[in-house]
């Protein structure tokens, strides 16, 4: 059929507005493309490093030092060091400042050094290196210089890479689906394939979500990678999840495939109020969420800028808190920000002030305790949640201290003295307990664990106090049916100065290196931080050498075992064997002195109560009442009156002014629809939240408080009161 002239021109009309639709959509591919491979040549080249990797490499391609046979989970994968060996000579030839640049001989290396891998496809037993390791190099080296391998050599690595696909074992939700998918979207790149290209993106942007009870993003804004329920907020949910979408929103700003802006708002959520608040001052790693990676040994330095960049191009929303996190670890300004958080979802409680950071880690039957040594690491981990609490000034206080470390007397926690750990197929355990929580307002918080163990049954009540300057720690109805000691640990961390000691009233002197008991002790000082016995106890202390090495705390293979030594100062009450009500008392002053500490008798701190049903403290100068009721029942406040509540539960009572109190509790044990007590007093309550009664007969006010359900169950509520 011929067309009128009328309909040639129509026809080449559409033709020709389809055409600059097309040339669109292939150059936004070649702009994220050139975006990645922009980001991969950012790295400075070191011709020093260049020479070792070739010198390293025999007349196969291959590298000597790697033991290519030994593909077993425990190995490590030592081959992974070939492929990224490759990647940066592939940086090498291609960045034009490189004195490699284009260098003919380099490009041989690393063709051959390619074919030898994809000849012999090395795939370790741990799927990890399969779907994730090796495909990340290997398609990382085809942006690079694809172009200028044989294409036979480019069609034989092509199945190696696509090893990362969506229907890959490691491919569930949570943080190794972006990254695989982000392995994948990179490969369509290479290949031009567009429609692949749009699903793969398409996954990825819808990645950014809640997913409380699942794995992912809590709605506490914790991270669980699997369905363990186990903290990976740091891990996991940082660089493998947070991470990989900031860069793909990064690479993808300003084309069509851009993220939705709330999707990318709630990554900014999701960093601010969960990733960097369980990260020292928001700049260094906090080794209280580690798993098992605490087995590794690592650099001690603020982590990086480049997710904060990325943000900062997709979005202005909570620009100046990202700058300010951006300062700190460029360090351009020194901490300032002060907050009390509780992660109810994970069960981690954070308190940090411009000076120092504090955490306490617990787990009920709704988490389990620790993540499971996979592939070696982590073989010593039984009790890194059993109530514990690290105090960091400067971030460096614990850094590297594990191969020398006592891990049945770990900061914070009540474990018993057993002759030796039990395995490491014995570590991941389900909790025995409900009741485990906290109650915080956002500046102060209240913590309580009933805590049971589930390795060997022993049993404390254990709470925490946190104040402006100081936090209250006590134990209570400590017992264990076992023939050995159970030991409650006030700290065990690297020592760094003397250590100042008070004794029985009299005046302080230094410790001398040994093992010591220490009678009638008053306070004990170290490093800049303090801590203050009320109860005059007995505590031993250890500040000696200790020794041991990394191969002792790991089942992987390959790792070093030169002896370490270090100076350790550990400080532990001994409640002795087969203890059956045993109890503890201090208090913990982070940036202090020896004279603060001698004083502190007289500062008028009181212990209210210190029993199994009940535990609380009242500090006179911040006129504030803290308390952890275990059971419903009553507590005389300092002035004798009494605080009734008709269910367990943790409270905050501060007077804010002569006629205003403010009033936070929490239900550990997410059961509560509404949290009822008795007040002396008559008081009124605002908003819809919270009903004030007055029972002329007593005078007392009786005050319910709604609670929130839902994923929102063990949050804290926080109410004002007016005296009336």
């Amino acid at each position: 059929m011929k067309l009128h002239a009328s309909g040639r021109l129509l026809l080449f009309l559409l033709v020709l507005c389809s055409f600059p639709s097309f040339l669109s959509h292939a150059s936004e591919l070649d702009t994220i493309r050139q975006r990645v491979v922009a980001e991969l040549l950012e790295e400075a080249i070191d011709p020093s490093r260049v020479h070792d990797i070739l010198d390293r490499m025999n007349e196969e391609g291959a590298f000597p030092e790697i033991d290519y046979e030994d593909l077993s989970r425990n190995a490590g994968f030592p081959h992974r060091r070939h492929t990224a060996d490759l990647v940066y000579l592939a940086k090498a030839y291609s960045k034009k400042s490189s004195p490699f640049f284009q260098d003919s001989a380099l490009k041989e290396k690393i063709t051959l050094s390619l074919r030898y891998w994809v000849v012999n496809d090395f795939v370790g037993d741990n799927w990890h290196n399969n779907q994730i390791t090796t495909p990340t190099h290997l398609v990382n080296l085809m942006l690079l210089m694809g172009s200028e391998f044989p294409t036979g050599l480019v069609r034989k690595a092509q199945p190696i890479i696509g090893r990362a696909h969506m229907a890959a074992s490691g491919a569930r939700p949570s943080g190794d689906r972006i990254v695989i998918a982000g392995i994948l979207a990179k490969n369509m790149l290479f290949t031009e394939n567009k429609q692949a290209f749009d699903e793969v993106i398409e996954i990825i942007a819808n990645e950014i979500k809640f997913s409380t009870g699942e794995r992912g993003i809590q709605h506490d804004y914790s991270f669980h990678h699997r369905e363990d329920r186990v903290n990976n907020t740091t891990s996991y949910g940082y660089g493998k999840y947070a991470n990989a979408f900031g860069e793909w929103a990064d690479y993808v700003a300003g084309t069509s495939y851009a993220f939705d802006q709330d999707r990318i708002n709630q990554l900014v959520d999701y960093y601010l109020d969960g990733v960097y608040k369980q990260l020292v001052y928001g700049i260094y790693e906090d080794i209280s969420v580690k798993n098992r990676s605490i087995s590794n040994q690592s650099g001690f330095q603020p982590k990086g800028t480049l997710e904060i960049e990325r943000l900062l191009r997709s979005t202005n929303y909570r620009e100046e808190e990202l700058m300010e996190i951006l300062r700190l670890r460029k360090g351009e300004s020194k901490p300032s920000t002060s907050f009390a958080k509780f992660f109810w979802q994970t069960e981690h409680f954070v308190l940090q002030r411009p000076d120092f950071y504090t955490t306490v880690r617990m787990f009920s039957t709704r988490n389990r305790n620790m993540e499971k040594p996979y592939n070696g690491p982590g073989i010593t981990t039984h009790h890194r949640a059993d109530g514990t609490n690290y105090l960091m000034l400067r971030g460096d206080e614990y850094h590297d201290i594990w191969p020398v470390y006592d891990w049945q007397k770990i900061s914070g926690t009540t474990i018993l003295q057993k002759p030796e750990l039990h395995r490491p197929d014995n570590i991941q355990l389900d909790g025995l307990t409900e009741f485990v929580g906290a109650a915080e307002d956002g500046y102060f918080g209240a913590v309580g664990f009933d805590f049971i163990s589930p390795h060997d049954s022993t049993m404390a009540k254990k709470a925490w106090f946190f104040f402006d300057r100081m936090y209250v720690c006590l134990g209570a109805g400590i017992a264990s049916s076992k023939p050995y000691p159970v030991a409650t640990t006030v700290d065990q961390v690297i020592l760094r100065d003397e250590i100042s000691i008070g004794q029985n009233g009299r005046a302080a002197s230094q410790l001398p290196e040994g093992e010591h008991v220490l009678e009638n002790l008053d306070w004990l000082y170290h490093d800049g931080v303090g801590y203050w016995f009320p109860q005059q106890p007995n505590l031993k202390v250890s500040n000696r050498v200790e020794t041991g090495s990394w191969a002792d705390i790991t089942d992987q293979k390959h790792v070093s075992t030169k002896e370490i030594r270090k100076k350790v100062l550990t400080a532990y009450f001994d409640h002795g064997v087969r203890p059956d009500g045993g109890s503890y008392a201090y208090v913990v002053l982070p940036v202090t002195n020896p004279e603060v500490l001698s004083a502190m008798a007289q500062s008028g701190l009181r212990i209210l109560a210190n029993e199994p049903g009940l535990q609380a403290v009242h500090h006179p100068g911040l006129k504030q009442t803290q308390a952890v009721f275990y059971e419903a029942g009553s507590l005389s406040l300092s002035d004798g009156s009494l605080i009734n509540v008709d269910q367990p539960g943790i409270l905050l009572l501060r007077q804010e002014t002569k006629s205003k109190k403010s009033l936070t509790v929490a239900d550990p044990m997410r059961k509560l629809d509404t949290f009822n007590i008795r007040l002396p007093g008559r008081y009124a309550v605002t908003g819809t939240q919270a009903e004030a009664n007055w029972e002329e007969s007593n005078e007392t006010t009786q005050i319910t408080i709604k609670l929130p359900n839902g994923v929102y169950a063990g949050k804290s509520v926080s109410i004002a009161l007016e005296e009336l």
